[in-house]
């Protein structure tokens, strides 16, 4: 179930969708982009007419967490039970994925885009770690989240362009600065 509340009246909407409903962000353009953590979809919900355009990714198994938007309103996305990391192309429907460099096991969750550069943990690892993706050359980057414990399920941009990172069990908020 999906929600829309008006802020003047107090009135909520609700819109029946998919089963759980996960990670939400709105595109430049307005549509309303929707992780679905029951089922292997992701959804666009448009504002206006409250209709929700459903896109399949490949295999059942498939559970997503998080996505973000980058400048060509490509959707990002982070497929938690396969160790993946994906890009939606709104225009096509087509969806190419990566491999997580832990792999399988590796449990992407959160997941922000800065300057059309993909940055993403992996909770399956002990301790998290921070990833960096860079789709044009297609490589990766990844460290060690100091903290040792906890694991990262938000991160935020901040207005200089970092990244602000949360960690459940440690009580700990992180600041990484992107150079």
């Amino acid at each position: 179930m999906l929600g829309r509340v008006n802020p003047l009246s107090g009135e909520v909407t609700e819109i029946d969708t998919e089963p759980r409903p996960y990670g939400i962000q709105v595109a430049p353009d307005g549509m309303v982009w929707v992780a679905y953590n029951g089922i292997n979809k992701l959804g666009r919900l448009d504002p206006d007419s409250l209709e929700v355009t459903y896109f399949d990714v490949p295999d059942p198994r498939t559970r997503i967490r998080r996505l973000d938007i980058d400048s060509k309103g490509d959707v990002w996305f982070v497929n938690s039970t396969l160790g993946k990391i994906g890009r939606l192309n709104p225009e096509t429907g087509v969806i190419t994925q990566w491999d997580s460099p832990s792999g399988e096991s590796s449990h992407p969750y959160a997941l922000a885009v800065i300057d059309d550069v993909i940055w993403y943990n992996e909770s399956g690892m002990r301790p998290d770690a921070l990833v960096r993706f860079d789709p044009t050359a297609e490589r990766f980057q990844s460290w060690a989240i100091p903290s040792g414990v906890g694991i990262v399920r938000n991160v935020w941009v901040t207005e200089a362009g970092d990244l602000l990172i949360h960690q459940t069990s440690s009580n700990r908020i992180g600041l990484v600065k992107i150079k």
